[in-house]
């Protein structure tokens, strides 16, 4: 606990430093009307942000939007970072209303990798709202405002948007996964390899469980799960799951095989190297019959039995067929 508490002092006393020394810069910098600004590309493997110190005397707003993005788009050749928006993206301009700014980009910029567009949105918010005057970013892909990959959409971002912290954008991760989803048919399990940008203060295993209720992506496959069901908590311990959702998991409608809903839950999971076994509540209640055929107080194992043959159904081209695990 005292190592925790001076760790914080340190932390805190460092931040206050930087603090003073940054207004005492930017005071000498005023004196002979230089204002410095931080513009933000990416580090050279494109993992995270890379912001650089850059000084200007505009002061005029429009003429310092023109120059900023200017120097956004392009890196100067004596740094090793990356543009963070991508070469194929086409900036098509902006248009500011009172305290936000909307740039408009081309459909391109949502054809971006998704970890790059989020480290590209927080670039540009982080660069841009540092403007006298504009508080807000709103993109535009194609004359559309932005969604994310579930559809939503993104709304207006302010700098708070990706302060340290949980909403830090450098807390983001890339995680690729192998999802069980079924055919029309609803005899068999056919995988779907998926790349999926999440926050590391969120579990896999929870991110696992999310696009599986979301659904499948790829042609021909079908979900294996409602879309209304909620998951209340994932834990695991000693290369268990334990998942608990509420009563709407046992209203499962589809019409697929009893065993379908529940073996793409474990054999999703069972890719992972952390778990081996599944074990299913319901409301917290373990005493629980899934179709009043599959008792839910049982500790599921990957079935490979329920896995479709290599070839999938039409459209959905090869499954490789996942080894068994030890343990």
């Amino acid at each position: 606990m005292k190592r925790l508490l001076r760790c914080r002092l340190l932390l805190l006393l460092a931040a206050v430093w930087l603090g003073m020394s940054g207004c005492q810069r930017s005071e000498k910098q005023l004196e002979d009307g230089e204002r410095l600004y931080q513009v933000y590309y990416l580090n050279s493997v494109m993992t995270r942000l890379s912001p650089i110190e850059y000084p200007t005397r505009t002061e005029d707003t429009e003429l310092l939007i023109q120059e900023l993005m200017d120097r956004f788009m392009n890196v100067p050749t004596n740094l090793d970072s990356q543009a963070a928006l991508s070469e194929k993206v086409v900036y098509q301009g902006y248009k500011q209303e009172d305290m936000v700014l909307y740039l408009y980009f081309d459909n391109n910029y949502t054809a971006m990798e998704p970890y790059r567009e989020i480290l590209c949105r927080a670039a540009l918010v982080k660069t841009l709202t540092q403007i006298p005057g504009i508080n807000y970013i709103s993109i535009y892909s194609g004359e559309q405002p932005l969604v994310d990959t579930k559809g939503q959409l993104v709304g207006m971002l302010s700098a708070s948007d990706f302060l340290d912290g949980i909403s830090d954008v450098n807390a983001y991760e890339r995680t690729e996964m192998t999802l069980y989803f079924t055919d029309e048919a609803g005899e068999y399990l056919f995988a779907e390899k998926r790349e999926v940008v999440h926050n590391i203060n969120t579990s896999v295993e929870k991110v696992i469980l999310e696009e599986l209720i979301s659904g499948p992506e790829q042609p021909g496959l079908e979900p294996t799960l409602e879309p209304g069901i909620k998951l209340l908590n994932v834990s695991v311990n000693e290369n268990v799951c334990y998942l608990n959702f509420d009563s709407d998991f046992l209203n499962n409608q589809l019409e697929v095989k009893d065993y379908i809903p529940v073996y793409s839950i474990v054999n999703s999971l069972s890719e992972l190297s952390s778990v081996n076994r599944v074990q299913i509540s319901i409301n917290g209640v373990q005493n629980a019959k899934f179709r009043d055929s599959i008792e839910l107080n049982a500790m599921f194992e990957r079935n490979l039995d329920y896995i479709g043959e290599e070839e999938g159904p039409a459209g959905t081209g090869p499954i490789n067929l996942p080894e068994e695990k030890e343990g």
